[in-house]
């Protein structure tokens, strides 16, 4: 851990705060994969993993590889990648292995996460191949490629049932954003009746009023039944599960990760599996128009259940850049709503529109601050020769940490950290990203 006067000291430079983020990593290292947070996530979380490797890349690019390839060593035979991998007993955690009785060896959840690695080996091998070790690093890239290919496929053939190229999500916790006001409604109608009694080390460890509700927290629990009932079946999942949500940011998240996996294959050589994902991201580009809402004029979730739009302005809304789209009338609406909301908070990009009557500053994916988005909606601002927003974007992550310290998110009003201090992914992003001085 760094030193407490480290992190406390109120004249920080970016030099220090580069070593604190480098001393977090390596506290939370496990020896191959790296923990969220030790005393609150103690195993390897899947889009985290992904994030963590762009901050070792900053300083150990051997490391950096090492974590996908831990990551990528858990996936099971059809191709699944799954959202936590429990290489290690904790008893204190909740929901553990007993729970999701998966079967599997090494043990692990029976849903996944947004597929951020594609685009991450990509920008893994860019690094690598700047800075002259392709050679070295092009067989570990071989090795990555189909697993991440398989992944993908296992997208299009379980959370795409209507063939539109987005990701249907059958848990809050696939999406990587647990309690954002989106999966409210579609999660009205699950029995939550044989949930029976638990204890949540999320709560013990971190103030209740920046997790989720009670509630919620049932409803995740028997969705988690559901599943393992099924015997993690997740074709019959695909079909049956009470909870099937066409989620905006894995959709535009998966978009970008095709696009990215699509270099890596003409890199490789591979033409056929380049032409694969190149139908994969045409089919996105013609089927992901259903996620926009005329009414509010934003990128939004959208139940399969009903076919109801959220109507929900989130962060993840603004990841249309990111994921390389491009229309004029949505680009202005989304553009529009982006000013809106920069000029009503201090800091960008609150998880959920401050003007709604649900936003809560502190409450976990209904208002906060988080890097990792950040560094998505940034990047792909940038892209898009949005760059005075991108650098907006940017410039409020670095002024959050520079203030606040490295914790697992921020209040977009006041800057104050949110959930777990001493946070893989965003000492990661700080290194790779947010640290760089505005231009």
């Amino acid at each position: 851990m760094p030193p407490p006067l480290l992190r406390k000291r109120p004249d920080m430079t970016i030099n220090d705060r580069d070593e604190e983020a480098r001393a977090i990593l390596r506290a939370n290292d496990r020896g191959g994969y790296t923990v969220p947070n030790g005393r609150v996530y103690p195993f390897q979380w899947n889009w985290d993993s992904a994030f963590v490797a762009l901050g070792f890349d900053t300083f150990d690019r051997n490391r950096a590889w090492q974590e996908l390839e831990t990551l990528l060593g858990a996936q099971w035979e059809n191709g699944f990648l799954p959202h936590i991998v429990f290489w290690q007993d904790d008893p204190g955690y909740f929901p553990g292995p007993a729970v999701w009785g998966t079967g599997r060896t090494p043990v692990t959840s029976g849903i996944t996460q947004p597929p951020v690695a594609a685009t991450v080996v990509r920008k893994l091998w860019d690094s690598a191949e700047a800075a002259g070790d392709g050679g070295a690093y092009r067989p570990r890239l071989a090795a990555l490629f189909p697993k991440l290919l398989a992944w993908h496929r296992w997208f299009r053939d379980f959370r795409d049932p209507e063939q539109r190229g987005v990701v249907v999500a059958m848990h809050p916790w696939e999406t990587g954003r647990d309690n954002s006001p989106e999966w409210d409604a579609p999660g009205e109608p699950i029995d939550i009746s044989n949930v029976g009694d638990y204890v949540r080390r999320d709560t013990s460890h971190l103030d209740a009023k920046m997790r989720p509700t009670k509630l919620e927290y049932d409803r995740y629990l028997a969705l988690v039944q559901f599943g393992r009932a099924t015997g993690w079946d997740h074709g019959r999942i695909s079909r049956k599960n009470p909870f099937r949500v066409a989620d905006i940011g894995m959709s535009m998240i998966l978009l970008r990760a095709n696009r990215d996996l699509a270099v890596l294959a003409r890199v490789l050589g591979d033409e056929s599996a380049a032409a694969e994902l190149d139908d994969l991201i045409e089919r996105a580009e013609r089927g992901i128009s259903w996620l926009w809402d005329d009414k509010t004029g934003t990128w939004c979730s959208r139940d399969l259940v009903t076919g109801r739009h959220s109507g929900f302005i989130t962060s993840t809304s603004f990841l249309s850049f990111y994921a390389g789209l491009a229309d004029p009338a949505r680009d202005a609406a989304t553009l529009a709503h982006f000013d809106r909301i920069g000029a009503s908070v201090p800091y960008l990009m609150p998880s959920l529109d401050p003007a709604d009557p649900g936003f809560q500053m502190i409450r976990y994916w209904r208002g906060p601050v988080w890097a990792v988005v950040n560094y998505m909606i940034g990047t792909g601002l940038t892209e898009a020769g949005e760059t005075d927003r991108g650098e907006r974007v940017r410039g409020d992550t670095r002024t959050l940490i520079e203030r606040n310290g490295l914790y697992e998110a921020f209040s977009p009003v006041d800057g104050t950290g949110s959930g777990g201090d001493d946070f893989s992914w965003t000492s990661a992003i700080w290194l790779a990203w947010a640290r760089q001085p505005r231009s």
